[in-house]
């Protein structure tokens, strides 16, 4: 997808009026996100673990139906595909 398509995307949420709309519109981008970090993603991997404020940095070290198991900082966490990002060194 490109910057052009993005924006049209965009665009068009904005146009939205309704809550009930946008909530649907929520929830398939969250499963779309799980099935994207289950299909891109596997042990092995680094990554990072995005919050609202900070990115964590980790590596998959198990893969589950719907969340991996980070090691962050020494300590093992079970992460939902959506709140994951490849780490590109």
């Amino acid at each position: 997808m490109n910057w052009e398509q993005t924006m049209k995307i965009k665009e068009e949420i904005m146009k939205v009026n309704n809550l009930k709309e946008l909530n649907e519109l929520s929830a398939l981008i969250n499963h779309q996100k799980t099935m994207l970090g289950k299909t891109t993603l596997s042990v092995g991997d680094k990554v990072w673990m995005v919050q609202k404020t900070k990115k964590t940095p980790g590596v998959i070290t198990k893969m589950n139906i719907k969340k991996a198991i980070v090691e962050m900082s020494g300590m093992l966490y079970r992460v939902p595909f959506a709140m994951l990002e490849l780490r590109y060194s």
